[in-house]
């Protein structure tokens, strides 16, 4: 079912939290799953250039408001296998941002290390149905484990109950390309939803009018929505990126030194993304120049990356901290003290 609001500490051995949709704690959270080499970041327009800035992006997650009874929106896959198409039921509660979030890195390419825990379990299970699939996901301690530690402290636990009718309920749904069609992953329908053929290359342009489609389905009556692409580590692509750029200058260096002609015989360097080397001492100097400039402002930038992931280490850590005993012990000292029916009849005064 989709996520409904509910307290929970301590948390029974099979139960599952809600978590909050945040890039920093789905980053995390496929962390520890074991996935490396991934990040999530969070969208603010439906922009395809903007998208394709990110490239790789794996997958898309969406959020929106869930209805009862709404149709799909495009034809609906019964036989995921047939297509290749790792595809699980959601058969747990409160759990469908990691259910999106898996459907996505079960159907990456195999550049993404997924790690021994879904490597495995998406070996095991490639002949399962879609049910037995989602009882695989919700029998996975690591899964479980991972998912439950953004579980947030609560003084009160409440029982779990069913969705009212007035009850705002949200829903995840994934959407990316897959043996060359763009489908759309929900957990709670039968099957992966075609949104017909793509590339690697342009489904991103076709998902972007089949999400405005959706946000505009609800425009009347909603303006919640949130998107975030999983997409590579951008420390990892700048890292790469000013490698390869330090070896495009040793080339440059070496070909001035005499070592190679430039822009063709030796000096060219076909898997070069930057293409061949200029041709002549003052092309070859302004190239090394141009590099210098472009590997100083990749390494600031992963400085900048390092600190935003820092941010949301800090963000995590108080994410999960429990600070209601520090509360209880504070109120119990303020009352101790005779401080607290001051305080009290102070705040119902400005609040009067």
């Amino acid at each position: 079912p989709p996520d409904l609001p509910r307290a929970h500490s301590p948390l029974p051995v099979m139960d599952w939290t809600t978590i909050e949709s945040d890039p920093g704690v789905f980053t995390e959270l496929i962390q520890e799953m074991g996935v490396k080499g991934v990040q999530v970041e969070e969208l603010y327009a439906l922009d395809e250039d903007l998208l394709k800035s990110m490239a790789p992006v794996y997958g898309l997650i969406f959020l929106f408001k869930w209805r009862s009874g709404d149709p799909p929106s495009a034809p609906v896959e019964t036989d995921a296998n047939a297509n290749g198409v790792f595809f699980a039921s959601q058969v747990i509660t409160n759990a469908c941002a990691t259910q999106a979030i898996l459907s996505i890195l079960m159907n990456c390419p195999p550049s993404v290390t997924l790690g021994a825990e879904l490597a495995n379990m998406k070996e095991f299970t490639a002949e399962f149905d879609a049910d037995l699939k989602g009882l695989a996901i919700s029998n996975s301690e690591t899964i479980r484990k991972a998912h439950n530690s953004f579980a947030r402290p609560e003084p009160i636990m409440e029982p779990e109950r069913e969705a009212k009718k007035d009850d705002d309920v949200f829903h995840f749904i994934a959407y990316m390309p897959v043996n060359g069609v763009l489908y759309e992953l929900d957990g709670l329908k039968k099957g992966p939803i075609s949104h017909g053929a793509c590339t690697d290359d342009d489904w991103m342009g076709k998902a972007c009018p089949v999400i405005q489609s959706r946000i505009e389905k609800y425009a009347s009556s909603e303006i919640r929505f949130n998107l975030m692409a999983l997409i590579k580590s951008k420390r990892d692509a700048l890292e790469e990126r000013a490698q390869t750029l330090e070896g495009r200058k040793q080339r440059c260096l070496s070909a001035l030194d005499g070592g190679g002609g430039g822009g063709g015989g030796e000096g060219m360097d076909v898997d070069d993304p930057d293409g061949p080397l200029p041709v002549g001492d003052d092309a070859l100097n302004a190239e090394v120049a141009r590099i210098e400039v472009e590997i100083a402002r990749s390494r600031g930038e992963v400085e900048a990356e390092l600190e935003r992931r820092g941010r949301w280490r800090d963000e995590n850590i108080r994410r999960k901290h429990n600070y209601i005993p520090f509360i209880f012990n504070f109120l119990k000292v303020l009352a101790e003290k005779k401080k607290l029916e001051p305080l009290i009849e102070k705040a119902r005064g400005k609040g009067a």
